[in-house]
């Protein structure tokens, strides 16, 4: 990527910094060749796309429409790509509500291929708001790229807010913290923050679940997920994992990006069959 955020420090210092210069870094970030090329390809262009095999058929936009979702490395399986978009988002059985990882119903739904209202693309817009993402996960990896737990922390920052919207939406808290065990990334901020052993993985998922709203009650006052509302604990719960992470991997052998490539490009393969088994 041409341009890699300035983060010459890590950890919980780092994170400070980069909320600090986010917005500068973002506005340089964005105007780069690469990311406004894309963009706008997409804005001019996603709306003749009217079927999932025009979009798939069409690497740029399919770079995008990916990329908005934290999948772009699935771009050269457009055979699987296709059949997540046909998908029908309302059908529980669909193909993409039956992948564990929940960015292909996300994708799915977003671009509504499958939904019997049909495509969003010619939707007011639907443009800027895939476009708008996609500069949101890119400017993650380019800050990945630098330092790892800065872009697990990124992530964190947005899903847990998701997850807790979801949660106050539906009052369903149980589903949302299924849904955040079976998101890798986000679960791994989540078990470092609360020093969960690596054991915490083997148990069952219901005493999982349980395990974490009690680390939530003691830390936060209330165990729902949708404390998470609160940006302010959103960033201790992020301040706490980047410091046991710093105490625990110290200055050497570090990896810029390693750790967050490995973890978000696997999404949440590694809880595949908990997951599956309670939503499938």
């Amino acid at each position: 990527m041409a341009f890699t955020p300035l983060l010459p420090l890590g950890g919980v210092a780092g994170w400070s910094l980069l909320q600090r210069i986010e917005d500068r870094q973002r506005e340089t970030f964005e105007k780069s060749p690469e990311i406004t090329r894309a963009v706008a390809h997409f804005q001019e262009t996603i709306h003749k796309a009217a079927t999932a095999e025009d979009l798939v058929n069409d690497r740029q936009l399919l770079q995008v429409a990916l990329g908005a979702f934290g999948l772009e490395d699935e771009i050269d399986k457009r055979a699987f790509i296709r059949k997540v978009l046909e998908s029908d988002p309302l059908d529980t059985r669909s193909f993409a509500n039956r992948l564990v990882d929940p960015r292909y119903r996300d994708l799915a739904n977003a671009f509504g291929y499958g939904s019997v209202l049909g495509a969003r693309v010619v939707d007011a817009g639907f443009a800027d708001k895939i476009a708008t993402a996609y500069k949101e996960r890119r400017f993650e990896v380019a800050v990945g790229d630098a330092d790892s737990d800065l872009r697990l922390a990124m992530n964190a920052r947005r899903e847990l807010a998701k997850h807790a919207a979801e949660a106050e939406r539906t009052g369903r808290d149980g589903s949302s913290w299924f849904a955040a065990l079976g998101d890798r990334p986000l679960r791994a901020v989540i078990e470092k923050a609360y020093g969960l052993p690596d054991a915490f993985a083997q148990i069952d998922l219901d005493q999982q679940r349980e395990t974490l709203r009690a680390k939530t009650r003691e830390l936060f006052g209330e165990e729902s997920i949708a404390v998470f509302s609160d940006p302010e604990k959103v960033d201790t719960m992020i301040r706490r994992f980047l410091a046991r992470s710093a105490a625990e991997n110290g200055t050497g052998g570090y990896v810029p990006g390693q750790g967050a490539v490995t973890l978000l490009q696997a999404g949440a393969a590694s809880f595949a069959n908990l997951v599956q088994s309670r939503f499938g």
